[in-house]
């Protein structure tokens, strides 16, 4: 009887030691908060009712917003530098 008190203890121990790492490390976050920022700024610059055909809104604008599209989708896929030489 005293095995089956000590099961679930064992358990318990096993999975919080195998508790999953991040997903992400923080230059990701890092990363992933530029975007968003650059996103912003791309939207700021495109908006506005008044001279519509402005260059600013028509190609720098568009162009500020791709980056910031690249730089999010570099942000979930880079992985940086590991420790245990894999």
């Amino acid at each position: 009887m005293s095995t089956k008190k000590n099961i679930p203890q064992e358990i318990e121990k096993n999975t919080q030691s195998k508790q999953n790492p991040m997903v992400f490390g923080s230059l990701n976050y890092l990363l992933l908060g530029g975007s968003l920022v650059v996103l912003v700024i791309g939207f700021a610059l495109m908006s506005g009712t008044t001279d519509i055909y402005n260059s600013t809104k028509i190609t720098i604008a568009p162009i500020v917003v791709m980056l910031g599209f690249a730089l999010g989708i570099v942000s979930i896929f880079y992985k940086g530098k590991s420790n245990s030489g894999e």
